[in-house]
């Protein structure tokens, strides 16, 4: 009994392939799985210390055209000693162009009690910076050691 090969004569042979839909199916699965099944650590969860300024960098008064923003414990601003009425952005933004007259290349200076809350520092940073003062420096204690 003869059996018909199939194409021509039978030298060609027939190619082998492998069919790769299935296979980067069950890639996506497994790498939706691994996505979904991850956990993140929290940075939240981590105590941290604040730092102490171990460097001694004075702002000495020779400098004499310069801006301090005091940030009292109850978030209170005053600017070069004169206190506002309010403690808004707003204020803060009007005082600190009131006293700089224009002049963005004037350093500020920002201290804080450490009572002070962190919105409040952050406040004044921000006025600071939206009226585009680049010099910015935050008073610290010189640590003991």
């Amino acid at each position: 009994m003869r059996f018909k090969r199939g194409r021509g004569n039978g030298s060609a042979r027939d190619e082998i392939y492998i069919n790769l839909a299935s296979l980067i199916d069950i890639i996506f699965v497994l790498l939706l799985f691994f996505v979904v099944t991850t956990t993140f650590t929290r940075e939240n969860q981590l105590k941290i210390q604040l730092p102490e300024a171990g460097v001694h960098n004075p702002v000495t008064s020779a400098n004499i055209d310069r801006l301090e923003i005091t940030i009292s414990s109850d978030g209170k601003y005053a600017v070069n000693g004169r206190v506002l009425p309010q403690a808004t952005e707003d204020n803060l933004t009007e005082a600190l162009q009131a006293e700089s007259k224009g002049n963005k290349d004037v350093p500020v200076l920002v201290t804080a009690d450490a009572n002070a809350r962190y919105q409040a520092i952050i406040t004044a940073m921000s006025a600071a910076g939206q009226m585009g003062f680049s010099k910015l420096r935050l008073a610290t204690v010189e640590s003991e050691h």
